[in-house]
């Protein structure tokens, strides 16, 4: 497999630390609201790159952090008169609602700055020792950028083009050594939690924070270290030169980067304002349908947010799930006949079945490219509705074409059962209703009970194998 590396902006073969086992980390969320389909991307892309690893036989020991304890958190925290510790729990309970109905794996590790306060403080302590990092009084340990020889190496930035500062960036740089220093460990204020250290009472900066979470679950180096393109600097700049000069070894092998969701040609954001929740989205699209719109680009390419980039990426997964349920059907229902195989036509969806697979790797091998290993499914789509329609081959290969559909979808995440459980119970009981009616050739009957399920936003598509449901 190869990957694009960020550090060296070549695309490279993969060769994991230890073999047959990969140690991956990616930047989660802050906390303190719904996330975006901006923040949804990376959350996608990290889990389909573990599922297809695992896929082609490596153990993967995944860890995405949560951060708790920001600015911003504070911030919403003050605004609603709770504390920090209450916006984090309910914002994590959310993120996992959004997070499973996108089918995105749990992680190995999925650990809270907060409760890795002692790997945090250690970490500081480390970077002091070794002459890295310094005190200003009043107000927190800064790490000296100058320190670290190699600083700017991912972004491929200059410490003296850096005036704006490394990231945690103050009013005026009064204290600070230079402008790129950043904040490790902030001294506390009042109304803000804090933590007791060997420098006073205080919480983490952001940048330290993965760092030490990194070292506390999955070591001094690890194999993949992930995330959006806006992370590159200053946050994943900063955890390098604090990782490498702590530990003394490289921090990470490979470094991949999603890059962004755009609306009207700029970053989705919720700086911007220009940002669309997951959970607000998914009230007018399946969840399914938002990961596979995500997957439908390659992750290095910016995608476009648009409601008609969605239909057609709706559109697309049905033609894949309605195919998946038609030949399911047909086989259940033994409507295949023996003696009209066409043995043409079975060799044939053999073979395609054989090349789906083998394109599907060879894509997803060349730095995960799900937009091309979406196409080899639906030539295999394509290839299995003649099949079906034509019932002319046999059922131990419809059967190995059905189950590689399902195999190949399941690597990307993507649930072909997704509209069943959206259709509510009152729509699927008339349209058994329906199905009755049309037995007892009440026709009359059937189509009022069609023009009702019309009336709810369903459609209704009758098929050899019975009919089928979908979202209007």
């Amino acid at each position: 497999m190869k990957i694009f590396n960020t550090m060296t902006r070549y695309k490279e073969d993969f060769k994991s630390i230890t073999e047959g086992h990969v140690k991956m980390y990616a930047c989660g969320p802050t906390v303190y609201n719904y996330f975006h389909l901006g923040n949804a991307r990376p959350f996608v892309t990290f889990d389909t790159l573990r599922r297809y690893l695992e896929y082609i036989g490596y153990e993967v020991e995944f860890c995405q952090n949560f951060t708790d304890i920001d600015d911003k958190m504070i911030n919403r925290a003050n605004e609603e008169g709770v504390t920090v510790e209450e916006i984090a729990d309910r914002y994590i309970k959310e993120y996992y609602v959004d997070a499973d109905g996108l089918n995105v794996k749990r992680p190995t590790y999925q650990p809270r700055a907060t409760k890795s306060i002692d790997a945090i403080v250690d970490l500081v302590s480390t970077l002091m020792d070794k002459g890295y990092a310094y005190v200003i009084e009043g107000d927190g340990v800064y790490y000296d950028v100058t320190k670290f020889k190699d600083y700017g190496k991912l972004s491929h930035y200059k410490l003296e083009d850096l005036v704006a500062g490394g990231g945690e960036r103050k009013a005026s740089y009064e204290g600070k050594k230079n402008p790129g220093d950043f904040a490790i460990w902030k001294f506390k204020k009042e109304g803000e939690p804090f933590w007791p250290s060997p420098w006073g009472d205080g919480r983490p900066g952001w940048h330290i924070e993965c760092s030490a979470m990194n070292k506390q679950y999955l070591g001094d180096t690890i194999d993949i270290h992930g995330g959006g393109q806006d992370l590159i600097f200053p946050h994943h700049e900063n955890e390098i030169a604090q990782s490498e000069a702590a530990n003394g070894c490289c921090f990470a092998n490979y470094w991949v980067h999603n890059a962004f969701v755009n609306v009207d040609g700029e970053k989705m954001s919720k700086s911007l304002g220009n940002f669309f929740t997951i959970r607000d989205i998914a009230e007018h699209f399946p969840y399914a349908v938002i990961r596979f719109f995500i997957l439908s680009g390659h992750y290095r390419m910016p995608i476009n947010f648009s409601d008609t980039l969605l239909k057609s990426a709706q559109n697309g997964l049905e033609r894949i799930a309605t195919c998946a349920d038609t030949a399911k059907l047909t086989l259940e229902k033994k409507t295949l006949d023996a003696s009209k195989i066409d043995s043409e036509a079975d060799e044939a969806l053999k073979k395609s079945v054989e090349n789906a697979h083998t394109s599907f790797v060879n894509h997803m091998d060349d730095d995960l490219n799900t937009a091309d290993a979406i196409t080899d499914i639906f030539n295999l789509v394509k290839d299995i509705n003649v099949a079906v329609k034509n019932l002319n081959v046999s059922e131990e290969t419809l059967k190995k074409a059905y189950d590689m559909l399902v195999e190949l979808t399941d690597v990307l995440g993507i649930d072909l059962d997704y509209a069943k459980d959206d259709i509510p119970e009152e729509v699927m009981k008339l349209v058994n209703e329906r199905v009755e009616a049309k037995k007892n050739k009440d026709f009359a009957t059937a189509d009022a009970l069609r023009n009702k399920v019309t009336e709810l936003g369903y459609a209704i598509k009758d098929t050899p194998n019975g009919p089928q449901v979908s979202k209007i």
